[in-house]
């Protein structure tokens, strides 16, 4: 992270919320990152219309949103990456008629987070940006759809439609530079869009994916460009409590697998270690017709763990995923185990290769893993 970001997020932050420590500080657990007062916010409270394009923008009311793409990316020559763009918004304090953003001061503070994982060198790259949402710095609007931090960029090619969309990142000299073309249609996550993850009222988010993009176009490194195609997955969700008291955190997969069907599955982890019931997923078809997953549908089992040298945390590095009920019994392993993002939020977010009843690849996010509970 370079420092001024840094620091302005600091400044901009005052007295309204905590700062994320320094990078040589130790970083937020993901109950930190998600606490805090909820008043006065609008709460993800039940089933609502999706409006599009304007819902591929963004939802101000809302405490938290994410633009997330993740992506398995090769060269004609076979070589392999997988990259991460995600850029967060955050409300400092809830909406307020009598003091509207202007162009010169606004409650939204937007965080970025680009990775590009490199197996043949063994090398992860991990980037994070701050702004506020002032003085065009950052934003994120819809239609025509636009989300950028500075000049990392997610911009549509359409004036009304999400695709093709454009994605550039670039920082220290590692870079992406990314046309994506819908290859599927959009996917309406938990009940119509609306996703619950813990007890409680407005403890939910309201979440659509896109699961199989088609994606091509350049990875930088260094004085080195390297043209590549492949697929990414996209999603966006908002809300402002997601996680409820006893939920510590998640393990998230996005798989795609090559018999063109797609599986979203995630377990949310209480604080004695065992699962939440409000964990869940979506099993994809390849006509893209799609259904919930309840937990009680899917068995999940660690079968090799990682420590990283890092931050001393401790990750599950290879899976075993069964949903009987679909004959599907999948072998998920990293490309590589060091994908851990120490960054304001620590969490590991890396890419896999699937075998099994089907091969494929796809993407998986640990989070709370960094602290004992």
């Amino acid at each position: 992270m370079r420092l001024l970001p840094f620091l302005l997020f600091s400044l901009l932050l005052g007295c309204n919320a905590e700062a994320p420590d320094a990078p040589a500080s130790e970083p937020m657990n993901l109950a930190e990152a998600m606490g805090g007062d909820t008043l006065g916010y609008a709460r993800a409270d039940g089933v609502r219309p999706f409006d599009f394009p304007a819902d591929y923008g963004a939802h101000p009311d809302f405490k938290t949103e994410w633009w997330y793409f993740t992506g398995n990316l090769e060269t004609t020559e076979g070589r392999r990456f997988g990259y991460e763009l995600t850029l967060f918004r955050s409300a400092l304090r809830p909406p307020d008629p009598q003091s509207p953003d202007n162009g010169w001061s606004s409650r939204q503070l937007y965080m970025g987070h680009f990775s590009l994982a490199d197996p043949e060198t063994g090398t992860f790259h991990a980037f994070e940006r701050f702004s506020r949402g002032a003085m065009d710095l950052a934003g994120a609007v819809s239609p025509p759809f636009r989300i950028w931090l500075e000049d990392w960029t997610m911009t549509a090619g359409d004036p009304v439609s999400l695709f093709p969309l454009h994605l550039q990142a670039e920082e220290d000299g590692v870079g992406i530079d990314l046309w994506l073309k819908e290859a599927k249609p959009i996917v309406l996550q938990g009940d119509q869009g609306w996703d619950p993850k813990g007890e409680g009222a407005g403890n939910a988010s309201y979440y659509y994916s896109f699961t199989r993009i088609a994606t091509e176009g350049r990875i930088t490194l260094g004085e080195q460009t390297l043209d590549v195609l492949g697929t990414s997955w996209k999603d966006h969700e908002w809300s402002t409590s997601a996680l409820g008291n006893d939920e510590v955190g998640w393990d998230w997969f996005a798989l795609q697998l090559d018999d063109n069907r797609e599986i979203m599955f995630y377990q949310l982890r209480r604080k004695d270690g065992t699962q939440s019931p409000f964990t869940g997923g979506t099993l994809i078809r390849a006509d893209g017709t799609y259904r919930h997953l309840p937990p009680s549908e899917v068995i999940l089992d660690v079968e090799a763990v990682w420590t990283s040298t890092e931050s001393g945390a401790v990750y599950p590095a290879g899976w075993r995923l069964q949903i009987p009920g679909e004959a599907v019994d999948l072998r998920i392993a990293p490309i590589m185990n060091n994908q851990e993002l120490n960054v304001s939020v620590r969490y590991w977010e890396g890419a896999v290769d699937i075998s099994g009843s089907s091969t494929g690849r796809g993407y998986v996010e640990l989070t709370g893993y960094d602290r004992a509970e």
